[in-house]
């Protein structure tokens, strides 16, 4: 199995700064603990989306953290990323394996518990389950509930984080549920001192997560 930590699964979003803030930021959530980064745009071309994954590669090395790769397994590849996330209308997780291999990590968004079983069936490593709130981002978002996010933890033995609109004021709901770790993407994307609320974050999921 793949060494990753996922207690504070930050995903990126710059759809409302320009480059220079959005690698400013990112790396402050890095600095502040995040120890998963996800890069996710919906809205770049290929040769953009690679570009930017490029620079933030090199912020996540510096920080030793995996970075994954949102729908794109060309972009993975390309850039050499240590994981890839697929959504339910991406390609499917076995067919992603037979591409990427046994060491890449592979993570898969899941909202039930057959698609949370067939996703580690087919071999993914993590799951992202959600959303647990309505989200600010442009994501289009189906909310999930509580009960059967407990209920996928208990049925699959890999890792399985809550997303959705998670942050510092809501995350008491995770309470008991077996998550490995927490979501989040304006909590710091878009806080005024990125670094200090994944500081306060990252206490929280180690909570939620013992």
């Amino acid at each position: 199995m793949k060494q990753f930590n996922p207690t504070l699964y930050f995903i990126t979003d710059s759809t409302f700064c320009d480059e220079e803030e959005f690698l400013y930021r990112t790396e402050q959530g890095l600095m502040g603990g995040a120890t998963l980064l996800q890069l996710r745009e919906k809205d770049k071309s290929t040769r953009e989306y690679i570009a930017i994954a490029e620079k933030v590669h090199h912020l996540t090395k510096k920080y030793n953290v995996p970075l994954i790769i949102d729908d794109r397994i060309d972009v993975a590849m390309a850039v050499g990323a240590e994981g890839v996330h697929l959504g339910q209308s991406d390609m499917p997780v076995k067919t992603a394996r037979k591409i990427l291999g046994e060491d890449i990590i592979i993570g898969a968004t899941t909202k039930t518990v057959p698609q949370a079983l067939e996703a580690y069936e087919q071999g993914a490593d993590y799951l992202g389950v959600g959303a647990i709130y309505p989200t600010t981002t442009h994501v289009k978002t189906v909310l999930t509930s509580t009960e059967t996010l407990d209920a996928i933890c208990k049925t699959v033995p890999i890792p399985v984080n809550a997303i959705g609109g998670l942050n510092k004021t809501n995350t008491d709901v995770l309470k008991g549920i077996g998550i490995a770790g927490i979501c989040v993407v304006s909590a710091i994307m878009k806080a005024e001192d990125p670094k200090t609320e994944a500081e306060i974050l990252l206490e929280i999921a180690k909570k939620l997560t013992r």
